[in-house]
């Protein structure tokens, strides 16, 4: 008989999650077993450090006789274990989230941190957020605990957000964002910019972080018969709530708060739906004063961010002249929307 109800397919549905996460969590236990182990390889290594010079590439060469279908036990990976337990001296450390990396994650983190609070911060990110290898080198590449954990926010998050709202709005907040696969130029314009972020929007929301999900650009919205155009529109579902942002090309100026203040109330009112928290606005520009920045949100009522970004230096000399110039850009644009 062929099952094709929706109270079967719900059934079906609970049964594949209760397998999924079953799945998972068997993973996850080999797993913390296997940074346990090397961990406490490495404890042994450091406490028998009187063996001199050979014994760790002796103790690789033994453990291969007796296991000689085992891997990780190579010169390089104990020299790794070594490293991952002076780190941290603790047993204690290696619950959430050092245990629920992957080693393959772990070497990582040795060969680009500094230190055990960079290391604890980026491993907590990478769960949170799932970074592959890859991902989570890149992050460390681009200095994000720099932009993000230290970052000197110029925002009203805490007067115009309540609790945990603001200080998660806080977090998502980086200084500078760093947008590496556009091309820099004297004469580049905000929507060239705009298209190139939309053309590479993967590339986008992973700069932007954890949660964005794309809305629209050049969002239209009305006003007392007035026509206006929001850069750049994204919900966040782990904020619960819309992001408008603007960009700049020049240095902040105060008046562009009091735009994007307008852009959020319109949203709010048009968009934002009952169970949605209140929208966000971000200012991104070329470069911004903190204080004047702080000053100009200091009396707004809609939760505001203003940062920096920086774009690619890099130009190929071949490139150069292929490059379209900043009118053709702006005749373009007019030719695109022009009624």
């Amino acid at each position: 008989m062929l099952l094709n109800t929706a109270d079967y397919f719900e059934l079906l549905e609970r049964i594949k999650t209760q397998i999924k996460e079953a799945q998972y969590r068997a993973v996850l236990g080999v797993n913390r077993e296997e940074i346990t182990l090397y961990w406490n390889i490495g404890k042994e290594i450091i406490a028998n450090s009187k063996y001199g010079s050979g014994f760790i590439e002796n103790l690789a060469r033994d453990i291969k006789l007796d296991f000689p279908g085992a891997k990780g036990y190579s010169v390089r990976n104990l020299r790794y274990m070594k490293k991952f337990a002076k780190i941290f001296g603790d047993i204690e450390n290696l619950q959430v989230p050092l245990a629920d990396l992957t080693w393959y994650h772990h070497q990582a983190l040795m060969d680009k941190t500094d230190n055990a609070e960079h290391y604890l911060w980026y491993a907590a990110k990478t769960v949170e957020n799932g970074w592959s290898r890859p991902i989570l080198v890149h992050q460390i590449e681009y200095k994000l605990y720099e932009r993000q954990a230290l970052t000197e926010n110029a925002t009203n998050f805490e007067r115009t957000l309540p609790s945990p709202q603001s200080e998660l709005a806080q977090e998502t907040l980086k200084n500078p964002y760093v947008f590496d696969f556009i091309e820099m130029r004297d004469d580049i314009i905000e929507r060239e910019i705009e298209n190139e972020l939309i053309a590479n929007i993967a590339k986008t929301i992973m700069e932007l972080g954890t949660g964005f999900a794309f809305y629209g650009n050049q969002y239209h919205i009305q006003v007392s018969n007035e026509d206006y155009y929001i850069d750049l529109l994204f919900y966040n579902i782990k904020l619960r709530c819309f992001v408008v942002i603007e960009l700049k090309t020049g240095k902040f100026k105060p008046e562009y708060a009091g735009k994007l203040n307008f852009y959020l109330s319109a949203i709010d009112d048009t968009l934002k739906h009952e169970s949605d928290n209140p929208s966000i606005g971000i200012l991104l520009c070329k470069e911004r004063d903190k204080l004047t920045a702080e000053y100009a949100l200091k009396d707004i009522n809609k939760p505001i961010g203003v940062s920096e970004y920086k774009l690619s230096d890099f130009v190929p000399a071949e490139l150069i002249d292929t490059l379209p110039s900043a009118e053709d850009i702006e005749r373009r644009i007019k030719d695109k929307y022009e009624v």
